[in-house]
């Protein structure tokens, strides 16, 4: 949510709410000596061990019975491993700049109707479009994210410390092996 209609860069500041006020802390400190870094993870942190949005999702879809994208479903999602936020984390530490932002990112924007359609492939289920205004309703909370444009790059990121996301992507790893646990209690 750093940028509309472009992935979100390194550079893109949020607002100055919630994490923006965070990130600000982090920079203010850098700059009285305070050895700072950020990183920030995308919407889909995927892997073994997910509890974020798309067991969420997948939970969603399997209740409703169809995976849905809201409108055409072209707003983008980025995505990264967990493993390789990981290795991120790490490589931030040892060698990142004080105060420098870096993104976990390796996809840079996977459009929500691919995102539904691996999901529905998954739980073999029918993947449907949603209009906005019913978004609330079939989503609930999540349904204001899963709308919007959340893309972003890590071209900056793998410049400066040298990290190199690897697979599987967001749609592999929701239709592999990574999602077995949490998609063992859909089993019919």
């Amino acid at each position: 949510m750093l940028a509309e209609e472009r992935a979100a860069t390194e550079e893109d500041r949020p607002a100055a709410m919630g994490r923006g006020a965070t990130e600000e802390v982090v920079r203010a400190a850098a700059t009285r000596g305070v050895r700072t870094g950020i990183v920030r993870l995308p919407p889909s942190t995927h892997g073994q061990g997910d509890r974020g949005f798309m067991p969420h999702l997948i939970d969603i879809a399997r209740e409703k019975g169809v995976a849905a994208y809201i409108g055409v479903g072209a707003n983008r999602w980025a995505g990264g491993r967990r493993a390789d936020a990981a290795v991120l984390y790490r490589l931030a530490l040892e060698k990142g700049a004080a105060g420098a932002t870096y993104h976990a990112i390796g996809d840079e924007g996977v459009p929500t109707r691919e995102i539904a359609a691996a999901i529905g492939r998954r739980l073999g289920v029918p993947v449907v479009s949603k209009p906005p205004e019913e978004a609330a309703g079939h989503f609930g909370w999540i349904g204001m994210f899963f709308g919007l444009e959340m893309s972003a790059s890590s071209t900056w990121t793998q410049a400066a410390l040298g990290w190199r996301p690897t697979p599987p992507g967001l749609l592999a790893d929701i239709e592999g092996p990574n999602y077995d646990n949490s998609l063992s209690k859909y089993a019919a």
